[in-house]
C-alpha cells in the first residue's frame, strides 16, 4: 500500500514478477483494493494471495509511532510474516524511516550488529558500487561507519558477484590527514583489516569512476549523495534531450546511438535496481523508491528473492563482529 503510485503499480509489478520469472509474491494491504487491482489486470484466482491488513502506514507520519499504534498496517504485517518465517522477504516503497523502525524492531538485529544500515547500488563506469550507509543512520560512531563497510563488502561479494570489493570511505580528499575525526577513526579501522581490499578515501569525483565496490559513510552523506546522483542524473537526460530536439542533424545522430544510448540509460535508471536491502537485521527487508513504477517493483521484487537465496545472516554477523573487534584493536594500538 505503500508508494507514490501504489497500490496500482505495485500489484501490477508483483504480477509480472510472478508471469515473468515465477515468483510467488503475497500482497498485503486492503484486500477489497487490492483484489480490484487484480482483476483489472486480468489476473486469475490464484496467480497472486492476498492477505488483508486493514491500516495504512502513511507517508508523513512518524515512523515509531505509526508502527506501534497501527498493528494491522500492511507494513507491520509484513514485518510479523518475515519474522515468523512465513514469507523468506518483503519489499515496500512507502515510508521508509517505518521500514528501518520494523527492521530494528520487528525483525531486530543481527549479533554484533549496532546500528543496521541501507545498502544502496551506485552505477559506475565498470559496473556497480555499494553505497552504505544510504539514510538509515543520519549520525554515526566509527565504529558503526566501520561496520557498514563491512557488511556492504558481504553484500558486493556474495551478492554482486565481485570476487574481491575495493572498500573505500567518503572524505574530501586523497590523504590520510583528510578527512573528519570521523572518516579517519573508522578508516583506520579498516586499513587493520586483513580480510578486506581497504583503498582508503573516496572523493566526490571517485564516487561513478569504479575504482571503488563498496563506498562507506553516515547515512546523512550517503543520502545527500544519492539524491545528488539521481538529480545529476535527471538534469543530464533532460540537457541531452533538449539538444537533440534542437536540430534534424542532432535528432538523426540519436537515431543512430539510439541503442547505446539505451543501455547507457539502463545502466543509470533506478528501476533497473528496484529496491535496496536493509542490512543487519534478521531477515530480508528490501526499500524501494517512493516514485516506483511497476518495473521497480518487479526488480525490487527479484532482488529481494536473491538477497533471500544467499542466506547472508551468518556472513553479515561474522562481519559485524569483525569491525568491533577491529575497532578495540585499533584503540589498543
Amino acid at each position: 500500500m505503500g508508494g507514490d503510485l501504489a497500490p496500482a503499480v505495485t500489484v501490477e509489478g508483483a504480477l509480472r514478477a510472478h508471469r515473468e520469472r515465477g515468483l510467488q509474491v503475497l500482497l498485503v494491504g486492503d484486500e477489497q483494493r487490492l483484489k480490484i487491482e487484480l482483476r483489472r489486470l486480468g489476473a486469475g484466482e490464484t496467480e497472486l494471495r492476498v492477505h488483508h491488513a486493514s491500516e495504512v502506514v502513511e507517508m508523513d507520519e512518524q515512523p515509531g509511532q505509526a508502527l506501534r499504534k497501527k498493528k494491522d498496517s500492511s507494513l507491520k504485517v509484513c514485518f510479523d510474516l518475515v519474522a515468523a518465517k512465513e514469507v523468506d522477504g518483503m519489499v515496500s516503497a512507502g515510508n521508509s524511516g517505518a521500514v528501518l523502525a520494523g527492521g530494528l524492531f520487528v525483525l531486530g538485529r543481527l549479533d554484533g550488529v549496532d546500528r543496521p544500515c541501507i545498502g544502496g547500488s551506485l552505477p559506475t563506469v565498470k559496473g556497480r558500487a555499494v553505497l552504505v550507509d544510504m539514510g538509515a543512520n543520519v549520525e554515526c560512531t566509527p565504529e558503526q561507519i566501520v561496520q557498514f563497510a563491512l557488511m556492504g563488502e558481504v553484500y558486493a561479494r556474495k551478492v554482486l558477484g565481485v570476487a574481491r570489493p575495493k572498500v573505500g570511505v567518503v572524505a574530501n580528499g586523497e590523504e590520510e590527514g583528510k578527512g573528519t575525526d570521523l572518516t579517519r577513526k573508522a578508516a583506520a579501522a579498516l586499513r587493520l583489516d586483513p580480510e578486506i581490499e581497504f583503498r582508503g578515501y573516496v572523493e566526490g569525483k571517485d564516487v561513478f569512476s569504479g575504482d571503488f565496490d563498496v563506498i562507506a559513510t553516515d547515512g546523512f552523506t550517503g543520502n545527500v549523495l544519492l539524491k545528488t546522483a539521481e538529480g545529476a542524473v535527471w538534469a543530464f537526460g533532460q540537457m541531452l534531450k533538449r539538444q537533440i530536439q534542437s536540430s534534424t542533424v542532432a535528432s538523426a545522430g540519436a537515431l543512430l546511438l539510439g541503442p547505446a544510448l539505451e543501455q547507457v540509460r539502463k545502466r543509470v535508471d533506478y528501476e533497473e535496481i528496484g529496491g535496496a536491502p536493509l542490512l543487519g537485521v534478521h531477515g530480508v527487508a528490501m526499500l524501494a523508491h517512493g516514485r516506483s513504477t511497476a518495473r521497480a517493483i518487479l526488480n525490487a521484487l527479484s532482488a529481494a528473492e536473491l538477497f533471500a537465496q544467499k542466506q547472508l545472516e551468518e556472513d553479515l554477523t561474522a562481519a559485524a563482529r569483525r569491525g568491533a573487534t577491529l575497532f578495540t584493536q585499533r584503540a589498543a594500538s
